[in-house]
């Protein structure tokens, strides 16, 4: 399917690198791996996937965030979140949980499992600074509330957030209103299908195959994307993905890039470096965790 229009293209390969976080949890990160491999409004993505619970089992344990926004997609597995508002959940295959830290939220996420496949994503999204100190908040979303697409071609895609256009109708995820209006898609192709999506220029995007391999763009322009890769794509109205061989597997990400300064400092996003010492400081006297400090 073809519409009319700029097809974006592969303009950057950000290629994941092995890396560790939390206890020692075994990862691939791709954007977030120095200041320049972030894509406004996204300040990093990792990528982990074990059968081997050395890998995993150690978690993440009580740890700050102050700043911007957490997702966790968990593909296989069970993970037990809990934090310092007293929220506890169980975030099970195929769910999402999408958690706001605004000014100050202390959590974990630990492993509820001791053998088998771990395997999902975790993205950061920055937040606006008129929203960096707004109260934490958190949204756990079930399988059964992410919409699977039917794509033509034999190929489907999961909706986290945005929407989507499918056979003439738009299709919306369960994250919708906010400030940075982000998509997230997981989108699977069989072996030479075609994924064709209508995306403006307003929102800077990238895609990350994490099964197979797919090219990106259309006719003699199009790029290969390898498993693994974060592909930042260029200007344009519309995205064009074919998959390769053994078909690919890829995240479709896309948000309004806010514009404004990015300091971090661990688990802490504001935009100053004043600010970041005061969130250290909140941290330390256990100010970032009390309401209306």
């Amino acid at each position: 399917m073809s519409t009319a229009g700029t097809v974006r293209a592969l303009q950057r390969v950000i290629v994941s690198v092995a890396a560790s976080d939390g206890a020692g949890v075994k990862l691939r990160r791709s954007l977030g791996q120095s200041p320049y491999t972030r894509l406004d409004p996204f300040l990093m993505l990792d990528e982990f996937s074990s059968f081997d619970a050395n890998d995993y089992i150690a978690g993440f344990p009580a740890h700050p965030h102050r700043g911007f926004e957490t997702v966790t997609y968990l593909l296989d597995g069970h993970m037990l979140h809990e934090d310092h508002l007293g929220n506890r959940g169980d975030l099970k295959s195929g769910a999402v949980q999408w958690m706001s830290a605004g000014r100050g939220i202390v959590h974990s996420e630990m492993p509820q499992q001791e053998q088998g496949r771990m395997r999902g994503f975790q993205l950061w999204i920055n937040l606006p600074a008129r929203e960096k100190m707004k109260p934490a908040g958190y949204r756990d979303i079930d399988p059964a509330e992410i919409p699977v697409i039917a794509l033509r071609g034999g190929g489907r895609a999961k909706l986290i957030a945005g929407t989507l256009q499918s056979e003439g109708r738009s299709v919306a995820g369960p994250i919708q209103g906010l400030a940075t209006d982000p998509l997230y898609a997981d989108v699977e192709l069989p072996a030479g299908a075609a994924f064709t999506q209508p995306l403006g220029s307003e929102r800077n995007a990238f895609i990350y195959v994490f099964e197979g391999s797919a090219s990106i763009g259309a006719g003699d322009t199009a790029r290969a994307l390898a498993t693994h890769s974060a592909g930042v794509l260029g200007a344009g109205d519309r995205v064009e993905v074919q998959a390769g061989a053994d078909g690919a597997r890829f995240l479709l990400l896309a948000g309004r890039p806010l514009g404004e300064p990015v300091v971090q400092h661990g688990p802490f996003v504001m935009n100053t470096r004043e600010e970041i010492e005061q969130a250290i400081r909140d941290y330390q006297s256990g100010a970032l965790t009390r309401a209306g400090d």
